[in-house]
């Protein structure tokens, strides 16, 4: 929570290229499945929470847009590809994922269901199982080292090859 009681939310893209904040409360959080949707995100559909009434800022860089209709931008970093917008008419809405704390972030209605893929429901019933569980990838995940933006605002990004230990 910032200083006036609004809440404050921040996110950005994978790399770090591109980071933003939200100062006020969201809006409604929806999933789209439609086929525009499904592409923008390169997935089964795209989660994306609308800011209505609150103030974006952008904090580094600023998306690159594609136009991927006559009234739709598609705000995405030119760096590393992450999807972060979808800027119409009615407003902006943001990808959820790109939110440094998603998980408090629940959609609330989908939408184009009727390009939804049909497997798309049965997901939930699939086995689960951890990442490390995957034992012909466990000496791959052990080494690996992510370069990823970390969850949290940071004042430099990205980190030296020292700060990588490389």
């Amino acid at each position: 929570m910032s200083l006036d009681n609004k809440p404050v939310y921040s996110g950005g893209c994978q790399c770090g290229a591109v980071r933003f904040r939200v100062e006020g409360a969201l809006g409604d959080a929806s999933v789209c499945h439609c086929r525009m949707c499904q592409k923008a995100g390169g997935n089964f559909f795209l989660p994306l929470v609308a800011v209505p009434k609150a103030r974006l800022t952008w904090t580094r860089g600023e998306p690159k847009r594609f136009q991927s209709s006559n009234h739709v931008l598609r705000g995405f970093c030119g760096e590393c590809g992450t999807p972060l917008t979808y800027e119409a008419p009615d407003g902006v809405a943001l990808t959820v994922a790109a939110f440094d704390d998603p998980a408090g972030i629940a959609p609330t209605v989908q939408w184009g269901i009727e390009a939804k893929l049909p497997y798309v429901d049965t997901i939930a019933d699939l086995p689960g199982k951890d990442t490390m569980a995957d034992g012909g990838a466990s000496e791959f995940l052990a080494t690996l080292v992510s370069y990823q933006h970390p969850d949290y605002d940071t004042e430099i990004w990205p980190p030296t090859k020292d700060e990588r230990n490389e």
